[in-house]
């Protein structure tokens, strides 16, 4: 379960880049690779990160001090 959160985290890292790049300079690194934001690939890819957000809101909480 460890490596499937610390993937979920890398996921979660990548994603918040994306954003990063939306933000800074309008551009979607994940509509780029894999087509428009319509593209069935790119949108399985948002709906992974989404997935791996939540498992990381639930590592936090199995973490918290």
């Amino acid at each position: 379960m460890e490596i499937l959160k610390k993937i979920a985290l890398v996921l979660v890292i990548i994603g918040a880049l994306n954003w990063l790049l939306v933000g800074a300079f309008e551009m979607d690194l994940v509509a780029t690779i894999f087509g428009d934001a319509t593209n069935i690939i790119a949108r399985i890819v948002y709906i992974i990160i989404g997935v791996c957000g939540l498992i990381s809101i639930a590592y936090l909480i199995d973490h918290h001090d």
